[in-house]
This record gives structure tokens, C-alpha cells and sequence, in this order.
């Protein structure tokens, strides 16, 4: 297994990217002196101390790890020899997910709002049934 440096600049920067945030909002939230050029220039660097990669963590509830630990040719490894056609555990399911025990509460409100119907339906003939009898 070869040991490879992880960029932890670009790093930060993917991740920033999938939650869709921009330079600028990040600098905004690292507070102090931060702006969008020393954000860019942060994302540029290999290796980020710990105490930034802590705050940075903190700003975008991501884990100090994931920016120490990921590696973006290793995700796409994985993620090829797991979900490729023949890849293990890979199902295609063309029936959506539903929750059993979900579509049978919605049965049951039904039911009741038929007997609740039922039940108005046969209080309002009782009514003109009396009113008839009093005529």
C-alpha cells in the first residue's frame, strides 16, 4: 500500500464545494481577518495546522478527520469496484421504498373517516326520518 499525502487544502475545498458554500461566506464565518483571498490561498496549501482545521471543522460540521483522511482517487476506487455492474452489493430496485406499517395507517384513517362519513350520513336520515314521522 503506498502512502500518499493527503491534500488537506483541497480537501476543504471539496467539501466547502458539496455543501455549497462560497469562499467568501466561509471567510465570514472563520470571523477576524479572513476574506475570500485568504481562503483561496488557505485551500491552495498541503498541510493546515490543527487548531485552523478544528475551526474550520466547527464553521462547516464537517469531522477534522475527513479533511486529514480523504482521498478523492481512493473514493473513486471504491466506489467503481463496489457499485460497477457487477460490483458486490449492487441491486437495482425499480420499486420505490415504501414503509408498510405507513400504508397501513393511511387504511386505517381512511376506514375511520368512511365510518365518521357512515355515521353523519345515517344521523341526517334518522333526522328526516323523524321529521316525517311528526308530520
Amino acid at each position: 500500500m503506498q502512502n500518499k499525502k493527503i491534500h488537506q487544502g483541497k480537501n476543504i475545498k471539496r467539501f466547502r464545494e458539496m455543501l455549497g458554500i462560497k469562499q467568501e461566506a466561509l471567510a465570514f464565518d472563520l470571523g477576524g481577518d479572513w476574506n475570500q483571498k485568504k481562503v483561496s490561498l488557505l485551500e491552495q496549501k498541503e498541510t493546515i495546522e490543527d487548531p485552523l482545521l478544528q475551526k474550520i471543522s466547527e464553521v462547516l460540521k464537517i469531522p477534522v478527520e475527513a479533511f486529514q483522511n480523504f482521498d478523492e482517487e481512493e473514493a473513486v476506487n471504491i466506489i467503481a469496484n463496489t457499485f460497477g455492474d457487477h460490483g458486490i452489493g449492487y441491486q437495482r430496485n425499480d420499486n420505490p421504498i415504501f414503509n408498510p406499517l405507513e400504508q397501513v395507517l393511511k387504511l386505517h384513517e381512511e376506514k375511520i373517516a368512511l365510518y365518521e362519513r357512515m355515521l353523519k350520513e345515517k344521523d341526517e336520515m334518522m333526522a328526516r326520518l323523524e321529521q316525517l314521522i311528526q308530520k
